[in-house]
């Protein structure tokens, strides 16, 4: 079987996978703060790649307080209530259960029901037309069956692909089939983080920022999905990075290098800026800082850290370029 991932994403995802499964069994209070921690993450950063304006401190009021927020569509609120309860939805769907046609209609239904309850967990019966995009998605006729051969794929293959592949590929197969009238990335996005989970990953978040990234790859993986896998692989190890450091500044201990610093029990800024640059190509700066939570002033003064001594570079235009690893 052909595999698409690079080896090198892929060993340092499985390294950084073993090393949050070493620091197990968490607290339940820790694996509960967590889950709520990435049920935000995943619900603000998954809507806001599709325009949803609320702010991820919003989407955090909504979604535990319940509140709407003044002056934002209530099309948002009901995006970001029924994301979360998707999000739930996903880690009831134990590794030991295939994956079967209803788990995916219900995915849809509990996030779209707010938003149009007639169409919520029901396959469109109308074309669609993919913007930007030169290639067709499944005619109504055929989602039924393309959905029952995805289903089949994502069975027959959990266990025989590499997680971070397999999941960039539930992905693309399924956003290729776009079954639904409105929700097929979001969905997309859940089933990719599902398989992950079942994979003992962590989830993979894709900021908004990188929209373009994502967008362009998925486009071009029609016929070279590696570049999408990639993508999404480099999404993975970012996102284990973000975790290692939570854990290690919660005060969970253990051998957690690769942008850790155990020595100090903090965070190790210049190592974690150095592989975001190695994982993202061309990265900016305002995306460095929105990627590792830090300010602007704070990402630019280690920038010049790691330029000044010859570890990366700054290629382009003021406006336009970005930062890359000086082999």
């Amino acid at each position: 079987m052909k595999q698409y991932i690079s080896s090198k994403l892929l060993q340092k995802a499985e390294e950084f996978r073993d090393k949050i499964i070493a620091l197990r069994p968490f607290p339940e209070e820790t694996l509960k703060s967590l889950r709520e921690y990435y049920r935000i993450g995943l619900t603000y950063s998954s809507n806001a790649l599709e325009g949803n304006s609320l702010t991820e401190s919003e989407t955090k009021v909504v979604i535990e307080d319940g509140l709407t927020i003044e002056g934002k569509p209530l099309r948002d609120i009901y995006e970001a209530v029924g994301h979360a309860h998707a999000y739930d939805y996903i880690h009831t769907l134990s590794a030991s259960k295939p994956l079967e046609e209803a788990d995916i209609l219900e995915l849809h239904r509990l996030f779209y029901e707010k938003i149009d309850g007639e169409k919520a967990g029901h396959y469109r019966t109308v074309p669609v037309f993919i913007s930007g995009s030169k290639y067709a998605v499944s005619p109504p006729a055929k989602i039924e069956d393309d959905i029952r051969k995805f289903i089949k794929w994502f069975n027959d293959n959990e266990h025989k692909i590499p997680t971070p592949e397999f999941a960039a590929l539930a992905h693309q197969k399924f956003v290729f089939i776009h079954p639904f009238i409105d929700g097929n990335g979001r969905v997309a996005r859940l089933i990719l983080n599902l398989a992950l989970i079942r994979g003992e990953y962590t989830i993979a978040l894709i900021p908004a920022i990188l929209r373009h990234e994502y967008v362009h790859s998925l486009e071009i993986s029609h016929k070279n999905p590696n570049v999408f896998v990639d993508f999404i692989a480099e999404r993975i190890i970012a996102t284990q990075l973000d975790l290692l450091r939570l854990l290690n500044d919660g005060g969970v201990n253990g051998n957690t290098n690769g942008g850790i610093n155990n020595k100090s029990g903090g965070v190790n800024l210049e190592e974690l800026i150095y592989n975001t640059i190695k994982n993202n190509p061309g990265i900016n700066t305002p995306a460095i800082a929105e990627i590792s939570q830090k300010s602007l002033r704070t990402i630019q003064r280690y920038l010049k850290t790691l330029s000044d001594t010859k570890r990366i570079e700054f290629r382009g235009a003021s406006k336009n370029g970005g930062y890359y690893i000086l082999k």
